[in-house]
């Protein structure tokens, strides 16, 4: 068969709905400043779908820092891979910062967090070595691990029990191997929004003599008491061998960062092919991730202000009856029963009429029969948005349950 017959018969578990979702459901454009308000369609939304939890992204002396620092370098410089010609000290001074901050000597700066955490991953793993990851771990975690070619288990979401069946079969393949076993999980899972259990799982590390890799992704900036993330919110940072997160999320930018022992930086920074062969971050970018590191270090009120939001906006569900599952963190998801037609009724019905933007997960994602609205809280959250948005959910539900969207039949939304 033709590849381009095969592609074109397979359009894919989301891409099949792309006729009628794309541009709407999938791929809104979300426009204006970037908040708590924006447009959409034309109309103001409320909007909880933009991981700006401090509220950094329009920052007046975050913009301030990167229009200067754009003016001052360009856009260009430094030119090459950082092993290459592309090093400078403002480069090493963030990577410095970052791992103190989290608790390790050594840090090792990534151009984007998926492919950062793919390349480290890969990185780390020989065909001797066993991995082992949650089940419900990002796509990068995931997809990392299908590069692997030695063995892999996946234990069952944040089950103890589960994992160490897993380390048990792990450490009967290594024994006396020269293969080690590493666990990869999560500080904070992005569509539930609980916590990874750091804790409990390091208390295992001394039995079965494993490495622990965490992606902190959504825990970092929002977590601990400094903002250090998941590994300090439950006092394991010591445990933790390798700490990775975003800076897509409270930094409100892009790249990432690794953090870890001095010789382990090394041998990643000496054998990651995604950062030898990349271009190094813009200087812009890091003078910028420098002015977002110092005000999520410095000013722990945004932070506070961020969790207010928190308590109100998930206090007000649970005091309306909806279920937000075992969420621990500021990611806050809404679990109702439903159709995927249903569930696009119900989105649309709130962005039009409601004035609420939220994200939906529907299947293949989650289980048929189940819809997820996935609610990010920020610092620039007010009272107001809160209580519109909880009026809202109330009449969408009180619809969904006397049927008002059953019948939805989805169509092109211009």
């Amino acid at each position: 068969m033709d590849l381009f017959d095969r592609i074109l018969k397979q359009a894919g578990p989301l891409g099949k709905y792309a006729e009628v979702a794309e541009g709407y459901y999938m791929f809104p454009q979300l426009e204006g400043e970037l908040g708590n308000r924006m447009k959409f369609n034309g109309r103001e939304v409320v909007c909880w779908s933009i991981n700006n939890y401090l509220g950094l992204a329009n920052h007046p002396e975050v913009r301030k820092t990167d229009a200067e620092a754009a003016a001052r370098w360009g856009l260009a410089y430094p030119m090459g891979a950082r092993m290459m010609s592309g090093e400078t000290k403002l480069h090493q001074k963030l990577e410095q910062q970052l791992a103190q901050h989290v608790g390790k000597q050594a840090g090792l700066l990534v151009n984007y967090g998926y492919q950062g955490v793919v390349s480290a991953i890969d990185t780390l793993l020989s065909r001797h070595d066993v991995a082992i990851y949650d089940a419900e771990s990002h796509a990068c975690i995931v997809d990392a691990l299908r590069m692997h070619i030695g063995k892999r288990f996946a234990y069952t979401h944040n089950n103890i029990a589960s994992l160490e069946k897993c380390l048990a079969r792990a450490k009967r393949l290594t024994d006396g191997t020269e293969g080690g076993i590493l666990v990869i999980t999560e500080g904070v899972f992005g569509m539930r929004g609980d916590q990874g259990k750091l804790r409990e799982i390091c208390t295992l590390k001394e039995k079965y003599g494993f490495r622990l890799f965490i992606d902190d992704a959504h825990g970092f900036g929002m977590l601990g008491e400094t903002g250090a993330g998941a590994a300090e919110e439950q006092h394991v940072t010591d445990d933790v061998d390798i700490y990775f997160s975003t800076f897509a999320k409270s930094m409100a930018l892009i790249g990432g960062f690794l953090a870890a022992k001095p010789e382990i930086i090394q041998y990643l920074k000496y054998n990651m092919r995604s950062q030898i062969f990349a271009k190094s971050l813009p200087m812009p970018l890091v003078e910028g991730l420098l002015k977002r590191f110092e005000l999520l270090r410095d000013h722990p009120e945004l932070r506070e202000k961020l969790w207010n939001n928190v308590r109100m906006l998930q206090g007000g569900l649970k005091e309306r009856g909806f279920d937000i599952g075992d969420t621990n963190t500021c990611v806050t998801p809404v679990y109702m029963h439903g159709e995927v037609e249903e569930a696009m009724a119900l989105v649309k019905d709130m962005r039009d009429n409601y004035g609420v933007f939220c994200s939906i997960v529907v299947y293949p994602v989650i289980p048929k029969g189940m819809i997820i609205l996935r609610l990010i809280p920020t610092a620039v959250h007010t009272e107001e948005d809160i209580q519109i948005t909880l009026e809202a959910f109330s009449a969408v539900r009180d619809k969904m349950q006397q049927g008002v969207y059953k019948n939805y039949v989805p169509q092109v939304i211009v």
